[in-house]
């Protein structure tokens, strides 16, 4: 290992070179897309900007006319995007030194990323077309289908194992994730359990416990992976959209109680667990420090190196093999000792203001008494922020290590396809919204 530390930082000086280099050309790439940026070469050679359109219109099965879209909201998610596409080069371009991944080119998993980046856009592009009519008819179905996804997963020879957990399904392209599927699965049948549920919000049984027996289905199925992690987001995403739902507030804490001292005997009955949890308590006690604490004192010496401005693009240390999963669960360390204060704050900067953004959409579609997507777009809204949260919590110790990735940003096809598909789906909540209120129909 120090043989292979010693040769990544004999090939750090190429490596950041080649980082900047990616830099520049995909800041270059995000500023040609900004609203009212597009460029193109004039007669003297420079770049000039174009007329750009500040709307379009989609046309399908009882919409009349749609027009108009959140060019704010798309810059947002393509800044994001070109940034985890820099910083997964740059936490993973010295991975072939170690002996474990010698068989991978530098740019193996840039490649794989920006592969995915790929099928997943073009996937969000597809499901833009498709009326939320449609989605709001299949929520249930669609729910079946992520329950038989997690069963799958489960039976040896077609679920893959990684680090003793079985989460993954090989698709050649990519290794697809049940549970991240289930997320948005999940955001979809509360919307639409709640919508059909709306008269019974007061009862607790009709109400309620339908909700709660699918929430407990898929928490086993989880645990089985297992994925603590995913089912908390899911849990998280099902009382959220509850609660905005309408569900009464005394019904609504009773469930997160209930949650709670579901987790608390979870964690009390399961010694892998109970044992991250104490050592997340002292991660610098020696034993904690070379053992269960490992991955979260190197992402704390990475943020300390960081300081106010970062190292810079390429130059980071604990990548070199010190932090374990630094392109996946911990690209955010990576960040803030490349980029320090000024980029993480950027990135916080960035999940907020999307959140924000889908949360008025949800808002929006709710007033306009589309109450099926204004609830699914804010269960969206829900699953980023609590999944954002918990990862940067992880990164900067203040929560207990999870196997959650950055949304948007860190490595994981079956992460990206997803969230571009929610995202897809909430940008046409908000053009159908237009579309209503300019007079059309949805």
């Amino acid at each position: 290992m120090s043989g292979a530390r010693s040769t990544a930082m004999g090939h750090a000086p190429a490596a950041q070179s080649r980082v900047k280099a990616l830099w520049a050309a995909v800041s270059t790439a995000v500023v040609s897309l900004l609203p009212g940026r597009r460029l193109a070469a004039g007669d003297d050679g420079r770049p000039q900007a174009l007329p750009v359109r500040d709307r379009f219109e989609l046309r399908a099965p009882g919409v009349t006319r749609m027009m108009g879209f959140d060019q704010a909201f798309v810059a947002v998610v393509v800044a994001l995007l070109a940034l985890g596409i820099v910083m997964v080069y740059s936490a993973s371009v010295a991975l072939p030194d170690n002996p474990k991944f010698a068989r991978y080119a530098a740019t193996h998993f840039l490649a794989r990323h920006v592969l995915s980046i790929g099928i997943a856009t073009v996937a969000a592009l597809a499901v833009l077309q498709i009326p939320l009519s449609w989605w709001e008819k299949h929520a249930g179905h669609l729910f079946i289908v992520a329950l038989v996804l997690l069963v799958l997963v489960l039976i040896p020879g077609i679920g893959k194992v990684v680090n003793f957990s079985r989460r993954w399904i090989p698709l050649g392209v990519m290794n697809f994730q049940p549970s991240e599927f289930a997320k948005l699965a999940m955001a979809m049948y509360a919307a639409s359990y709640m919508v059909r549920k709306m008269d019974a919000r007061e009862n607790f049984l009709r109400a309620v416990w339908p909700m709660a027996l699918a929430v407990l289905v898929v928490g086993l199925l989880l645990l089985r992976q297992p994925d603590m992690g995913a089912f908390i987001v899911i849990a998280t995403i099902s009382m959220g959209v509850l609660f905005l739902g309408g569900v009464n507030a005394r019904m609504f804490f009773l469930i997160a109680a209930m949650a709670i001292a579901a987790l608390a005997m979870i964690i009390a009955f399961d010694e892998l667990r109970r044992g991250r949890i104490l050592a997340y308590l002292d991660p610098w006690d020696p034993a904690n420090a070379q053992g269960k604490a490992y991955q979260l004192t190197h992402s704390l010496i990475a943020f300390g190196r960081g300081g106010l401005f970062g190292q810079g693009l390429g130059s980071s240390v604990e990548k070199l093999h010190y932090l374990p999963e630094a392109h996946t669960d911990f690209l955010l360390a990576v960040i803030g000792e490349e980029l320090g204060l000024v980029g993480v704050l950027a990135v916080i900067g960035g999940f907020f203001w999307l959140i924000r953004r889908i949360v008025n959409i949800g808002r929006q579609a709710i007033a306009l008494d589309r109450v099926f997507a204004g609830l699914m777009a804010q269960g969206v809204a829900i699953w980023f922020a609590g999944q954002a949260f918990i990862n940067m919590g992880v990164n900067l110790g203040v929560l207990p290590t999870k196997g959650l990735t950055l949304p948007l940003m860190s490595f994981g096809g079956s992460g990206i396809l997803m969230n571009l598909i929610a995202l897809a789906l909430v940008l046409r909540v908000d053009i159908e919204n237009r579309a209503l209120m300019r007079g059309g129909r949805a």
